[in-house]
């Protein structure tokens, strides 16, 4: 299952369970209101068929369903009967990368990913590390790797994720995007970025050449990670 399809999927389950928590099913006018065991199995009924469609199944049962909602990080599935109940979706959106679908993923994550290419060699139109990357090629590929995905050119990357005020307010894992788009690198904290520089040099960590004077654009794509 893609990311995309994974968010979907996780919007639908949660309308639904807005209609389940607001009470919304028949009840025939005068009708004695169900006790509160029968209540509880019918929830949970309800909600293991409304996950099962929302998921493309029709008949999975509330273990396949658990299973399901821990598979797509909705955490903790002790809710109704013991499938996912309303609770176990809270913070999904949080986690959610904007516009880009990751779940889970922290500026931290960003910055271990990306250290791991030091050394590979600046190659323009670059985008297999095996042979060599450009800064653009770099940055999609770290992100790639987490399960983000992000344009392949600068022009288009910097239009992701949030925008960060100043580079004061840059977090590990941030995007630092200067020289009216020309160059992108990934902001470590600390006065400190990782980049495919220019060629003949190799994707290195080093002071950040950035300035508030020359950034173009700071963007979060991921939950800040470190100070």
């Amino acid at each position: 299952m893609s990311m995309t399809e994974a968010i979907g999927r996780i919007q639908s389950i949660e309308s639904m369970l807005q209609q389940l928590t607001q009470g919304v099913r028949p009840q025939s006018p005068g009708a004695p209101a169900a006790s509160g065991s029968a209540a509880s199995s019918a929830d949970a009924a309800s909600f293991a068929q409304a996950l099962s469609t929302a998921v493309g199944g029709s008949t999975a049962p509330a273990s396949g369903i658990s299973q399901l909602a821990s598979s797509l990080g909705l955490g903790s599935t002790a809710g109704l009967g013991g499938v996912a109940g309303p609770g176990a979706l809270s913070g999904v959106g949080s986690s959610i990368a904007t516009g880009t679908g990751a779940v889970g993923v922290t500026g931290d994550a960003v910055v271990a990913a990306a250290k791991k290419y030091v050394g590979v060699p600046y190659v323009w139109g670059g985008t297999n590390p095996a042979v060599g990357m450009d800064c653009s090629g770099f940055v999609q590929r770290v992100f790639k790797d987490l399960g983000v995905d992000l344009p392949r050119v600068v022009s288009d990357q910097m239009q992701k994720g949030t925008p960060v005020a100043s580079l004061a307010q840059a977090k590990p894992g941030d995007l630092l995007v200067s020289f009216g788009g020309e160059h992108i690198s990934i902001y470590l904290g600390n006065g400190k970025a990782i980049d495919a520089p220019v060629p003949g040099q190799t994707i290195q960590i080093r002071d950040a050449w950035e300035q508030q004077s020359n950034l173009t654009a700071i963007r979060r794509i991921v939950p800040a990670g470190g100070s």
